[in-house]
């Protein structure tokens, strides 16, 4: 596996200092650690709109939207036939993290869904697989008669995207295509509120199942919320369903506010770990901020200029490693914020997939900690039962330049790794 952000390889597997055995372990071999995940398999078709088409098709602006397959093909036509449709790419959220992940850590990841039982040359289903990952393991997705999901992303001037959602076959996973005993070995199960989002559906069954087993075997769950219209409408629902299941939780600032009520990105990852034991929200030009637990005893004060907006002194503790809450005896909650990686690049065509960018480098992280646990169990980075490898600050930092990744190269998913050599960046940025 390799190893996320870009310090030096000693910050890894240090033998040098007090206390730590040599490592004669070679960390290049394969190991079974893996992340999997649920996901309506779609295509995006992205498509530049003025201002006017989003208001004539009464799409809210930034939000998702479903429509019937019959209306959506009309939709799609029309963008065709005025050539404004700019590309078509696999899509759908749980599908591009996976694939961002399996870029970034040179490992494999899992995941279900349905897809076309019959496949063709120059169909959805063919561009789906030929542009993911061959690390994500499409092994166990469920066979189907009927077209793919479609997903028809609207750039606005702004840069900002709306979508409207085709659903096809999309949610016609059924429960026996979840596969316990992956689940039950896996570093991590992610989904997203779009899974939930209609509770007479096989996709809600199956995802209730996966969720089921990964709390009964101690597996952590990450949700992505998706889209503030949702979180809204089934808002109860939701607060329940992250109470009672959900770790590590995944949103940018507008569906934080819907789930919590507090427009302050930062008060509302307060609010959030009240309910689960890490949470991330992207607040787009203004970066991200990356919240957890920590055990008292294990919090690490920052060497770095001490912050206050609506908390005081709220990045006391960044450089501290996030813990499950109920793994810690006296628990502190701990927040890192930063900006965008060099200011976010020149001019950015639409912030499709960014968010997405930034949870694969957490889970990378998270998966990094199984990894390292599995290779030098007598680690005193094991001390205590981590969830993360990195601090909190690294994170954010890892985060932050894998979703100026996926802005520059103008994707919702990596085309590429991260660059071994940095040409723009002081190495300052990673090592403080």
């Amino acid at each position: 596996m390799k190893f996320p952000g870009k310090r030096k390889n000693k910050h890894y597997f240090p033998i040098t200092q007090k206390g730590r055995i040599p490592l004669t372990v070679d960390f290049t071999r394969k190991n079974d650690v893996y992340i999997c995940g649920i996901d309506q398999l779609l295509v995006d078709i992205e498509a530049s709109v003025d201002e006017d088409f989003i208001k004539r098709y009464n799409i809210e602006k930034g939000q998702s939207a479903v429509f019937n397959d019959q209306s959506a093909e009309e939709l799609y036509a029309y963008l065709k036939k005025n050539s404004l449709i700019i590309g078509e790419y696999p899509g759908g959220a749980i599908g591009n993290t996976l694939h961002n992940y399996s870029v970034l850590s040179d490992t494999r990841s899992i995941l279900f869904g349905v897809i076309n039982n019959s496949i063709t040359v120059g169909d959805y289903a063919y561009k789906y697989i030929c542009n993911t990952s061959f690390l994500v393991d499409l092994s166990y997705v469920q066979p189907c008669d009927g077209q793919m999901g479609k997903a028809i992303c609207f750039v606005t001037p702004d840069g900002e995207r709306s979508f409207v959602i085709s659903k096809g076959k999309m949610n016609d996973l059924y429960p026996e295509y979840v596969n316990e005993s992956i689940i039950e070995n896996s570093a991590l199960l992610l989904i997203s509120a779009y899974l939930l989002r209609d509770e007479t559906t096989p996709m809600f069954a199956a995802t209730m199942k996966a969720a089921e087993i990964a709390r009964s075997k101690k597996i952590p769950i990450v949700l992505s919320l998706g889209t503030a219209s949702l979180i809204r409408d089934k808002h109860d629902f939701f607060m329940d369903f992250i109470k009672n299941y959900v770790n590590v939780l995944a949103m940018n600032d507008s569906e934080a506010q819907a789930l919590t009520g507090r427009s302050d990105a930062l008060l509302a990852a307060e609010v959030c770990l009240d309910m689960v034991d890490l949470a991330l929200i992207t607040v787009g030009p203004h970066g991200l901020y990356l919240c957890g637990h920590v055990d008292k005893q294990y919090a690490r004060e920052t060497k770095d200029q001490l912050h206050t907006k609506s908390i005081i002194n709220y990045n006391r503790y960044e450089y501290s490693r996030g813990m499950l809450k109920h793994d810690c005896v006296d628990p502190v909650k701990i927040f890192t914020h930063i900006n965008p990686y060099m200011g976010g690049p020149g001019q950015v065509a639409n912030t499709n997939g960014a968010g997405d960018a930034a949870l694969a480098a957490l889970l990378h992280d998270i998966s990094s900690n199984c990894y390292h646990k599995l290779m030098v169990p007598n680690s005193p980075k094991h001390a205590a039962n981590f969830l993360t490898y990195s601090s909190l600050a690294q994170i954010s930092k890892y985060a932050n330049r894998v979703s100026y990744e996926v802005l520059e190269q103008n994707s919702p998913r990596l085309i590429k790794g991260l660059p071994e050599k940095e040409d723009s960046l002081e190495e300052s940025y990673w090592e403080r």
